[in-house]
């Protein structure tokens, strides 16, 4: 899945769908539709003396009433199958077969259920709200329902958007629903944003071709389901599909696409030029970097020759490994004494003569790591695929191995067990969920801990950062105007944008650019 960032050079305004993109009410939805075709299919079959042909929650539901009205969704559905019902009247009551009837039968069936389960909310997107209000963008919710409000309240999400345009509002305003860009185009009127700088985020067909008629900057589709849906996004106009929306990240102007960033190796003679003006300090990322990513973490080792460069690196300059695993975990798997390791993305700090360092805020969280540890354990335990990886400070699951169809169910149960605990917070990386200490600190923190505890002259140092997902671009922030940062990039990261400086293909061309940088300095230092 492609990864995103917005930044507000480019955009002023983003207008995010309610169901299914900010609250798992899509799939509350998806069951109240059924119960009700079902029930009204198996009936008039019965009637008629004709086979019963249920309703397709994964065909029926996305392509015919995902995303709109009532009305429009009992009316949809109803001619995918060739069957007129009158329109009837609002006043109508559940058990008339009227569209108004069926809309009103089918709300009473979505109510009991979310009585019953609750409102789930994707932390990821509430993330990234927080996010994009931080970084000055106006944000709005839309949702064709009219339970718009009340899903925002019971959630406590009420006054997180900056502008609401629901079924309620639709009504009163007269707006046809979607495909018609109308609600879109009314969120983005009460930013004061043109929809020429506009993102929308959608996750039904219908949304995102509102979004396309609209002509808005942007159309991001979220894919939750998996199978042909995100094939089907793009064909409706989504400019980029994306599972989660930990995927998308609010940028700067020194983002660029993967794809543009020039190869170090290529550039090998410029970047050599710069080495040699100033003391070298290197800082590494492990998986995916030292160590080729593999479907089981716990298989993860340097590639061959890489403990070689990094002990000869060792021995001329300073060395750091900054790693999301456990401390003592990565510095197991690395084995080389007299250099710095940083484990759980920094919040512990070994130096070379084993000196210890720990975030304290860090140990605060423990007790709700426990917690959600043994809540996901239970409800998961039936997804094939699944694994969770504990650390001391975090939390990981990896959804590598789990069917396309079942990753939402997934990244839910990780959001909300985010939110059930207080003190954690959600981060993302390549097909893996890492629940973490809520707290101000990341790999570009720890980096900067690291050159204090060092002691570096930031006049006379300059420091390289290697890694290759999307917590290492905190790194190679912190490292803009004064260091160089090195994307290990891979098929995964093609579609992303980066603010690194140059790139490599993969751990074997980073070892190879790390042993020519060992040749150099060994040069230079006779």
């Amino acid at each position: 899945m492609a990864q995103v960032a917005l930044s507000r050079e480019q955009f002023d305004a983003v207008v995010l769908d309610l169901d299914g993109v900010i609250t798992d009410t899509a799939s509350v939805h998806a069951a109240a539709w059924k119960q009700l075709f079902d029930r009204f299919l198996s009936e008039r079959a019965e009637r008629a003396g004709e086979p019963f042909r249920p309703f397709d929650v994964e065909h029926d539901y996305l392509r015919h009433v995902d995303g709109k009205s009532r009305s429009d969704g009992v009316v949809s559905f109803l001619d995918s199958r060739a069957i007129a019902l009158p329109y009837g009247d609002p006043s109508d009551p559940e058990d008339r077969e009227t569209v108004c009837g069926l809309g009103k039968r089918k709300d009473r069936y979505f109510h009991e259920r979310l009585a019953a389960q609750g409102v789930v909310v994707f932390a990821s997107t509430i993330a990234l709200v927080e996010a994009l209000r931080r970084a000055g963008f106006g944000v709005a919710v839309i949702s064709a329902s009219r339970n718009c409000r009340a899903i925002l309240e019971a959630s406590g999400l009420s006054g997180l958007f900056d502008a609401r345009v629901d079924g309620e509002v639709a009504a009163e305003r007269g707006l046809p629903g979607k495909p018609d860009p109308a609600i879109f185009l009314e969120a983005a009127r009460r930013l004061a944003s043109q929809p020429a700088r506009t993102v929308v985020i959608e996750d039904a067909e219908a949304g995102v071709e509102a979004g396309a008629r609209g002509g808005f900057a942007l159309v991001i589709g979220v894919d939750r389901v998996g199978g042909a849906h995100a094939r089907a996004l793009r064909e409706r106009g989504a400019h980029v599909v994306v599972d989660d929306l930990g995927a998308v990240r609010v940028g700067d102007s020194r983002e660029r696409p993967v794809a543009d960033i020039p190869d170090a190796l290529g550039e090998w003679e410029r970047l050599a030029g710069r080495l040699r003006t100033a003391a070298l300090a290197l800082f590494l990322d492990f998986d995916g970097t030292l160590s080729p990513i593999v479907e089981d973490p716990e298989l993860a080792e340097l590639l061959p020759g890489t403990r070689a460069v990094l002990e000869r690196l060792g021995r001329r300059c300073t060395v750091a490994v900054i790693s999301g695993r456990d401390l003592q975990d990565v510095r197991r798997r690395v084995g080389i004494t007299g250099i710095w390791y940083a484990g759980s993305h920094g919040f512990e700090l070994m130096a070379p003569d084993g000196t210890y360092h720990e975030q304290d805020a860090a140990d605060d969280a423990v007790p709700a790591l426990d917690r959600a540890e043994r809540s996901l354990s239970r409800r998961l335990s039936a997804i094939e695929g699944v694994l969770l990886e504990r650390k001391r400070f975090t939390l990981a699951v990896h959804y590598r191995r789990v069917d396309r169809g079942t990753v939402g169910t997934v990244t839910a149960a990780v959001d909300e067990a985010c939110r059930r605990e207080r003190g954690l917070r959600v981060m993302h990386g390549k097909q893996v969920m890492e629940l973490r200490p809520d707290v101000d600190w990341d790999k570009g923190s720890a980096l900067h801990r690291l050159v204090d505890q060092l002691h570096l002259d930031r006049r006379r140092v300059l420091p390289l950062y290697g890694g290759d997902d999307l917590t290492d671009e905190d790194a190679f922030r912190a490292l803009a105007g004064w260091g160089i940062g090195v994307l290990v990039r891979d098929a995964e990261s093609a579609e992303r944008s980066t603010v690194a400086d140059v790139a490599v293909d993969g751990p074997e061309a980073f070892r190879a650019l790390l042993d020519r940088i060992a040749l150099l300095i060994e040069d230079d230092g006779e």
